[in-house]
């Protein structure tokens, strides 16, 4: 079996290799192409990746390119992690925005659609590569904003799954909670890439006892700091929101936050040169701990169970991912992307019915889809108009205003990865 991992110089990558390494009996890789046109973290990342496959005694060969075309060429699956403009680009999507009092963030409000409006593009070169190599190879989106990603490169006729890690690390702690293991733990997961809820915690698979009242009353406190949101919020949904809902339901209290201390995109950046360093120590033979800070936890294991699923191997039957909505939420068009559970096999991801569903998510789902919608065509076919359209259109901006201002904004500060600008 080949994987090629596209944007493999990432330093998330050690936490994926960490994971093939670890359950490469769920996915037994015998090559894994990482491809980077960062030649110079390509070759840190890739040092330390063969090093972590020699400690845990993985017998796969490691192979590092700036070659697309070759990377993906025979691949079974395809997994793209990318950042477009890299952390410079973030640092600004989660600066301007604030310039009028609009949350500064790198997947939600403007700032998400600049990522988006950068990375479509990009994403779809990438996958038109790997269909003219391989036509029959999996893509497994990890690159945000997944959502806009998955949609289009679904629409384009791709084999491809989106992911992200939010559902995972709910399950992981729950679990924690519930002192069952993680396997024992199905999510009524619902929404949207990073606009979702955990409508209830089953134990014992889909249609296991709802322990998620339970849950609530006995470990609300504590749920809610992790989400740093005040329990009354969570006590009244009866719900776990994803911590993105936070930008929606305290937006104003998190803009005065970003305005106040140094953003995130700074902090991942100077832990990015200390990782970095880390990788080029040649005695480092596993992921450091610092990783744990930069994200994406538990990304390698939603990974290789996905990989694993699709490629028809032993991945868990069900899991959760991004794919087409096709009646699922009926309040959406049929080729929205939504984030639900799904049953996962060789022939792709079919969601499974949602049990429960309320006009309070509802609403802002859709809000949220329109969005998406003009995001991807200004994505597509750019234009300074479908800009404004999007951003005016977005819940968290809506002021003709705002939308005026923000979009010269983001044309300004992205026209070096914009074609049509």
């Amino acid at each position: 079996m080949k994987l090629a991992v596209v944007g493999g110089g990432s330093t998330y990558t050690p936490e994926l290799i960490d994971g093939f390494a670890r359950l490469r009996d769920t996915l037994p890789i015998e090559e894994l192409v990482l491809v980077d046109p960062a030649a110079d973290r390509l070759e840190l990342v890739g040092g330390l990746a063969r090093r972590i496959f020699a400690k845990q005694g993985h017998p796969g060969r490691i192979v590092t390119t700036s070659d697309v075309d070759a990377g993906v060429a025979d691949a079974d699956a395809v997994l793209l992690q990318l950042r477009v403009g890299g952390q410079a680009a973030r640092l600004n999507d989660e600066t301007w925005p604030l310039e009028c009092g609009c949350v500064g963030q790198e997947t939600t409000g403007a700032g998400g659609l600049a990522k988006a409006l950068r990375t479509v593009p990009v994403v779809l070169d990438i996958a038109e590569r790997v269909r003219r190599t391989n036509p029959d190879a999996w893509i497994i989106d990890f690159t945000n904003p997944v959502g806009i990603v998955t949609r289009a490169l679904l629409n384009a006729g791709h084999k491809a799954v989106g992911l992200c890690n939010v559902a995972i690390g709910f399950q992981r702690k729950f679990a924690k909670l519930l002192d069952v293991t993680p396997g024992e733990v199905h999510l009524d997961h619902v929404g949207l890439n990073h606009l979702t809820w955990e409508l209830g915690v089953r134990v014992g698979g889909p249609e296991g006892e709802d322990v998620l009242p339970r849950l609530l009353a006995e470990h609300g406190d504590a749920i809610a700091a992790d989400l740093r949101m005040p329990r009354e919020i969570v006590d009244r949904l009866g719900s776990v929101p994803s911590y993105y809902l936070r930008y929606f339901y305290q937006h104003d209290e998190v803009v005065r936050e970003l305005r106040t201390k140094p953003s995130r995109a700074a902090e991942v950046a100077e832990m990015e040169r200390q990782l970095l360093a880390m990788y080029g120590d040649p005695a480092l033979d596993k992921k450091p701990e610092l990783l744990a800070k930069r994200g994406g936890a538990f990304y390698s294991e939603a990974a290789v169970d996905l990989a694993a699923a699709l490629l028809g191997g032993s991945g868990s039957r069900h899991q959760v991912v991004n794919t087409y909505n096709n009646g699922t939420l009926p309040f959406l068009p049929d080729d929205a992307v939504i984030e639900v559970q799904a049953k996962v096999d060789g022939k792709g991801a079919t969601p499974l019915p949602v049990r429960r569903f309320d006009a309070l998510y509802a609403g802002l789902i859709a809000n949220v889809t329109a969005y998406e919608h003009l995001a991807l065509e200004a994505a597509l076919q750019g234009g300074r108009e479908r800009v404004f359209k999007a951003l005016l259109a977005h819940p968290l901006i809506g002021q003709y205003e705002y939308a005026e201002k923000l979009t010269d904004q983001l044309v300004s500060h992205n026209r070096e990865h914009l074609a049509w600008a």
